[in-house]
């Protein structure tokens, strides 16, 4: 019982049945993988023998997002997400989403919403991680009881909704139907009403007119999680507390949203003294990922940058050191995993949306922080000429000049000759002493390769004579034979 209430044996197999799937691929993280034969065992029990059944164990990125590429290995015709998730728009294969279902104490999460609701004085609104989900109803009840039992007490409160668990690639969101007890209670997409909606990691809800997000208490139900920090830099302006189950129902009072603001200012800063920017692919299923990495490029290319795209799975510090020439890495990603601890690697990862911060000159930012794709890929920068005096650098200390790609761009049409050619022209450092203004030297990767000290090895040599062989030494590293010979010497 307590297998097919967490992991909705009825609904899952209800799905399938009625979409007429015969290859369906069940996505696992790593901390479910230990129930994945129960599960397959269950849901044979519900289907059809002829529908055949995948288990996905090590995703190609992030687990959060639908494995498109694994499920397209077996030719899957819909996938089972389990687990953790960050509902991104699916672009190739429809999928249904199975959320966690955490343990929590509902009246205590109830009593604690209502201390901070009646001592902040203003409208709450509650979030929560997808893994609370099944507990909202039961706190809004209880809630909902201890208001009416407080005399003249008067709490406004705002819950948010699950948007959708079931995406296909035609729809961004389609309402999934209650199936079977113990079911997850998933509200359609909101219609177009009066006042404003917001949309943040699944979750949907409606501000009515004539307020704003800044009015409201944030009051978060879940862990310290990637969730909650798109939460935190979205709405860095608002008033956030959290209350986390899993630390014995402690509230804690979120004041971290600048100290990370300054943190991401800093690297649009490091970002703007780039010449060569990697793009990388960090999702090759969340829509609209393509457009994305050609708006980047074509951003990077506008602003006299050179750009190189990288497909190579889950980044980590030893891949990325690979490529010494980038100055600066764009992680292409949903907005969970779009955040990564850059300070073990040894060049800085941003955000789409810092990069355009960094590479559209001329934009400055007002503190409001984007994470989803969508909302990204509808902004679109203003075209603006492009200003060739130099700016400020705040992290070398002086004027800088950007440099020109349009010279190089000749040069790279012949991939051959492109070496030879940038080896030809001297690296030069303008002022050098004073550092008034500088210019950074290598412009493309073949021009920084061409300034190293080493190539490799040589294999043009004018001699077509074969070289001697000669002896090297022997022994031991502790002491080669030579060495003792010279130590013995008075």
């Amino acid at each position: 019982m307590e297998l097919d209430r967490n992991y909705e044996i009825a609904r899952v197999a209800e799905f399938v049945c009625s979409g007429g799937f015969t290859k369906v691929a069940l996505q696992f993280p790593d901390e479910l993988l230990k129930d994945s034969m129960k599960v397959v065992k269950a849901l044979r029990q519900e289907l059809d023998s002829s529908v055949k059944l995948y288990v996905m164990a090590d995703t190609t990125y992030g687990s959060c997002c639908v494995d498109e590429v694994g499920a397209a290995h077996v030719g899957a015709e819909c996938v089972i997400h389990y687990g953790h998730t960050c509902l991104s728009s699916t672009s190739t294969i429809p999928a249904l989403f199975i959320f966690d279902k955490a343990s929590i104490s509902p009246s205590d999460c109830a009593r604690s919403l209502l201390v901070h609701g009646l001592k902040s004085g203003k409208p709450i609104l509650v979030l929560s991680g997808l893994e609370y989900a099944h507990a909202i109803p039961e706190i809004k009840k209880m809630v909902a009881s201890d208001v009416l039992s407080i005399s003249g007490s008067t709490l406004e409160l705002l819950y948010a909704d699950v948007c959708c668990s079931v995406i296909t690639p035609s729809e961004t969101c389609t309402s999934a139907n209650q199936i079977g007890a113990g079911s997850q209670v998933v509200q359609g997409c909101p219609a177009d009403e009066s006042g404003q909606t917001y949309n943040i990691g699944g979750l949907s809800w409606k501000i009515p007119q004539g307020q704003k997000m800044e009015d409201y208490l944030v009051f978060w139900i879940g862990s310290d999680s990637p969730a909650f920090a798109n939460v935190v830099l979205t709405f860095n302006n608002c008033e956030i507390v959290r209350y986390d189950a899993t630390e014995g129902g402690l509230v804690t009072d979120v004041s971290q949203s600048k100290k990370i603001l300054r943190r991401r200012y800093y690297l649009v800063e490091k970002a703007k003294d780039a010449n060569m920017i990697g793009i990388l692919v960090g999702t090759l299923g969340a829509a609209g990922y393509l457009h994305m990495i050609h708006k980047m490029r074509d951003l990077i290319t506008q602003a006299g940058k050179k750009s190189y795209t990288f497909v190579m799975g889950r980044p980590n510090p030893a891949k990325l050191a690979n490529f010494p020439e980038c100055d600066v890495f764009i992680n292409i990603s949903c907005a969970q995993t779009a955040l990564l601890d850059s300070k073990e690697f040894l060049a800085p990862i941003i955000t789409p949306f810092e990069a355009i911060l960094a590479f559209d000159r001329g934009s400055q930012w007002t503190g409001a922080y984007v994470m989803e794709f969508r909302d990204l890929i509808a902004s679109t920068p203003v075209e603006r000429e492009q200003s060739k005096e130099a700016r400020f650098s705040f992290i070398q200390g002086g004027y800088v000049e950007d440099l020109d790609q349009q010279d190089d761009d000749e040069v790279e049409k012949d991939e051959i000759l492109s070496l030879v050619n940038v080896t030809e022209k001297a690296l030069q450092v303008r002022d050098e002493e004073s550092r008034s203004v500088m210019k950074n030297t290598a412009k493309s990767g073949a021009e920084y390769f061409a300034s190293r000290s080493y190539h490799g090895l040589d294999i043009n040599s004018t001699d077509s004579l074969p070289g001697k062989f000669l002896a090297g030494r022997s022994g031991k590293a502790s002491g080669y034979k030579d060495e003792k010979a010279e130590i013995s010497q008075p």
